[in-house]
């Protein structure tokens, strides 16, 4: 055997501080590296022709010349021996003894061989053997080395390169992907010659940065595809680190390969379903979780770019996603969800005379626009034309999970307390791997959590009914229109999960043609201050009937707001009794040493939100603010009065926008202090503006710039573009609209309300007056110029009435109160006859016996009118009485 084939066996390693030496045929040493001079301490002029078993520790572990073999002759042997050096020391070196296959001859003292290359006539002293040794414990890491290098090629479990400096392949196990498309001897090629030109430059760039840095590349995840298969492909996780000679230089890399493709459908399938869970659970619509629900099941696809390879860093497996990565794929390329339409109004789905439950078509989510092509393995793939959404389908109340290979679709149940709620089918183009049994059971996974949230919104969209049918119970007509003014009004709750809250408005009508308007913010949202808004409404309106000036008005408010709160603090007998009851019921099933310290389920504790109920007890709210104000078309003055409220807002026909300079009182049940009334006069198409703090704080957080942002919102209305309407005449509810609409709905830090009024005013010609002294004979004169005054309108068919009306008032008013009396008539909606005298005493209507004389006055006038009251007056009081205007 050959020295070369002896070392290609490894046999006879070549390792640093090796020893070397040439024997003659009866093994004297013939030469002597110098490292062998070194480690064994001897010179070699001193051992040249010495027997070599003469420099053992133990001759015996070196074998006698004479006594070896045919083969030891024609391969050499190998072995370990002790050493002992010119020092005294013992070295252990493991050792290979080759046989040369010419002759060496020796030096002669001059440096000169031989003539015939022997060194003496019988030609002893010829080198017949090389002797190669080396430390044993090096040779032993050597052969550790070579044993790991060799198995580590021989291994499938993991892809082995080795690349040269210019990154073509050296040499690699035979698993270095385990992906088709490969060829058979890889050697001398590049990664761009049998895969992807884009996944061979991103796992190049990798190998470049470390034959160029030294850095090691660990657990680099690319996706991996060959030329002849574009569509499948492995994520592979690649470490490399770089090779170098002993002198520094750099010869190459070594990559390793693990496929962990498997792991990463893992990944995916994990990442899509805490999507899909964030998803659903982020909304309390049935329409938008369905929606939310077939998106993230079918993503929309990655728009088209130019094939240009993104950096590493940017390139991310499927799964994952990261800076400038394409969108991540979902696990359907057309996902349909269909529910049953009794979620929709917050009912259970029953299942109908068939047995089946009817399902409507929620929500449909293609991942490429219908028609787009997908290329497959046997060309262009279109998917399957997306069904309409609201399509009426059918199901079985008990139907299973169905799982078909072609076309790849699978479908599963919406269910949620043993009820059948709708159904999720998903759908892949022919071109995409078919589904897995693990696809399944993440659909499942999937259509559990879905379905939960879709009983949820089934729930709330129940609830919500039933808070926005109490809600439109306590607010009037958004729209409204009086003989005074007309209105449109805007409400936004902040409390959008039950839609109500505490602000209110209110447009009442008044005798004499006059109208209240009225805007209240109650503390507190949700259910407690919509109940507790209602009260107050109520309130306002009878004391509005009262016909109240608004400062005494709101002093009554203020008084009933103040019983309130102490209504709210004296403790409700019965329900403690059934709060101690709960708690009796709850302690005997709680278990366990922490039983004794848990608060009783579904109750909540007083003012510190620790508690189940917490947000009830907290949001028990009885203050408020309130504006009033009375608006007279006939004088065109407004009087109002504020507890605690924003002043309104007036646009003037000519675009001019001023705050009335009210002085606001205390807010309700504060102090119980008099309030303020402020009048101003409105010209006639004026837009009066009443609202709540909320709406400032939706402009700017400080209510000064709220009032401003909305001073100029107005000012823009008012002087819209050319072409456009004007306050006058455009749309009250569209200018509403106009003035809330860019207000962030979902992150209002208070309700809105915003109540708008265009005034209007009575002609002068539609009225007439009359003042008379307390004397019985004026009222013949007044009833001739009443009804001339009717037969100047053409209300001939009022005048029999109006002047019994007429007599009975001033009569008793001259009777009873004295002069000077004042009589109008107003020509409205309604006729109105107003009488005022100057006495504070309120008539009184009653039933007269038979035998009385008197006391049927008021009666006839109450049975030949619509309407009749009386109000206080600062001068005393005003008794009026309405009668409808005759058709035609």
């Amino acid at each position: 055997m050959s020295t070369a084939d002896a070392l290609q066996r490894g046999r006879s390693p070549f390792v640093d501080n090796a020893v070397g030496a040439l024997l003659d045929a009866d093994g004297r040493i013939v030469r002597w590296t110098p490292e062998a001079a070194r480690l064994l301490g001897v010179d070699a002029r001193q051992v040249r022709g010495r027997p070599a078993r003469e420099l053992l520790d133990d001759p015996a572990g070196w074998p006698a010349m004479s006594e070896l073999t045919d083969q030891q002759r024609a391969e050499g042997w190998s072995g370990e021996a002790v050493f002992r050096s010119a020092r005294g020391e013992r070295l252990a070196l493991s050792f290979q003894v080759l046989p040369l296959d010419a002759p060496v001859a020796p030096e002669t003292p001059d440096g000169a061989a031989t003539a015939d290359g022997s060194g003496s006539p019988d030609g002893s002293g010829t080198a017949r053997y090389l002797v190669l040794a080396a430390p044993t414990p090096q040779i032993a890491r050597w052969r550790q080395d070579q044993a790991f290098t060799s198995e580590l090629f021989l291994q499938d479990r993991v892809g082995l390169a080795v690349f040269d400096e210019r990154l073509r392949l050296v040499r690699t196990n035979t698993h270095l992907l385990p992906y088709s498309g490969l060829p058979p001897d890889l050697r001398g090629r590049r990664l761009g010659d049998f895969l992807q030109p884009q996944d061979a430059a991103a796992v190049e760039r990798g190998l470049h940065d470390v034959l160029r840095t030294g850095r090691p590349l660990i657990g680099a995840e690319e996706i991996v595809r060959t030329i002849e298969d574009p569509s499948g492909g492995a994520v592979m996780a690649i470490s490399a680190f770089r090779l170098q000679a002993p002198d520094g230089q750099v010869i190459g890399v070594t990559a390793l390969f693990t496929d962990v493709t498997e792991l990463h459908r893992s990944g995916e399938r994990l990442a899509l379903l805490h999507r899909a869970t964030a998803a659903v659970g982020g909304s309390l619509s049935v329409a938008g979780t369905a929606e939310e629900l077939a998106a993230v099941l079918a993503p929309p696809a990655a728009p088209a770019t130019p094939a240009a390879a993104p950096p590493t860093a940017a390139r991310t497996a499927p799964g994952a996603a990261g800076p400038g990565a394409a969108p991540v794929p979902g696990l359907a390329d057309l996902a349909v969800v269909d529910v049953a339409e009794a979620v929709f109004t917050g009912g259970e789905p029953t299942p109908g005379r068939d047995g089946r439950v009817l399902l409507r078509r929620a929500a449909v989510a293609v991942s490429a626009p219908p028609g787009a092509s997908a290329q497959g393995p046997g060309g262009p793939v279109a998917p399957p034309p997306p069904p309409p959404v609201g399509a009426a389908v059918h199901a079985h109340p008990d139907e299973q999970s169905v799982h078909t290979d072609f076309p790849a679709s699978m479908a599963v149940p919406l269910r949620a307390g043993g009820r059948l709620l709708g159904r999720v089918a998903v759908h892949r183009a022919p071109n995409r791997p078919p589904y897995l049994p693990a696809d399944l059971e993440l659909l499942r996974e999937i259509a559990d959590r879905a379905a939960l949230a879709l009983d949820n919104a089934r729930r709330y969209a129940r609830e919500h009914r039933a808070a926005v049918g109490l809600q439109r119970s306590l607010l009037p007509p958004s729209q409204a229109e009086t003989t005074a003014v007309s209105t449109a009004s805007v409400y936004l709750p902040t409390d959008t999960a039950s839609g109500i809250g505490g602000d209110w408005f209110d447009v009442i009508p008044l005798s004499s043609a006059r109208v209240a308007l009225v805007a209240g913010d109650v503390v507190g949202h949700g259910l407690a201050a919509s109940a507790t808004m209602g009260r107050l409404r109520t309130a306002v309106r009878t004391l509005a009937d009262l016909d109240l000036e608004p400062d005494e008005l709101l002093v009554h408010l203020d008084d009933l707001v103040a019983q309130l709160m102490v209504e709210a603090e004296r403790p409700d007998e019965d329900e403690e009794n059934r709060a101690a009851e709960d708690r009796e019921d709850d302690e005997g099933e709680l278990d366990g040493p922490g039983a004794a310290s848990r608060p009783p389920v579904g109750h909540g504790l007083w003012l510190d939100g620790t508690g189940d109920g917490a947000d009830e007890q907290q949001t028990v709210p009885f203050g408020a603010t309130c504006v009033y104000a009375v608006y007279d078309p006939v004088s065109r003055r407004c009087a109002m009065a504020s507890a605690g409220h924003p002043p309104p807002a007036v646009a003037a026909p000519d675009g001019r926008v001023t705050y009335v300079p009210l002085r606001p009182g205390p807010p309700l049940g504060v102090t119980g202090l008099p309030f303020e009334v402020t009048e101003v006069e409105l010209e006639p198409g004026s837009l009066l503006a009443l609202y709540t703090d909320g709406l400032l704080l939706g402009y700017a957080d400080d209510l000064e710039e709220g009032m401003e942002a909305l001073s100029h919102r107005l000012a823009a209305a008012a002087n819209p573009p050319e072409g456009a309407l004007t306050p006058a005449g455009a749309s009250l509810r569209q200018l509403g609209r106009d003035l809330v609409a860019d207000l962030p709905a979902h992150r209002l830090t208070d309700d809105v309300t915003l109540l708008l009024a265009r005034t209007r005013a009575v002609p002068a010609a539609d009225t007439a007056g009359w003042t008379l002294e307390a004397d019985p004979s004026g009222v013949g004169r007044v009833r001739e110029a009443a009804t001339a005054q009717l037969r100047q309108w053409g209300l001939e068919e009022l005048e029999f009435t109006t002047e019994l009306v007429l007599s009975e008032l001033v009569t008793n008013a001259i009777r009873y109160a004295g002069g000077p009396v004042g009589v109008r008539l107003i020509r409205a909606e309604r006729l109105t006859c107003e009488v005022s005298d100057p006495s504070a005493t309120q008539p009184r209507m009653r039933r007269a016996r038979l035998t009385d004389e008197g006391g049927r006055g008021l009666y006839l006038v109450a049975q030949l009118t619509t309407r009749w009251g009386s109000r206080y007056t600062r001068r005393g009081k005003t008794i009026w009485a309405e009668q409808e205007l005759p058709t035609g």
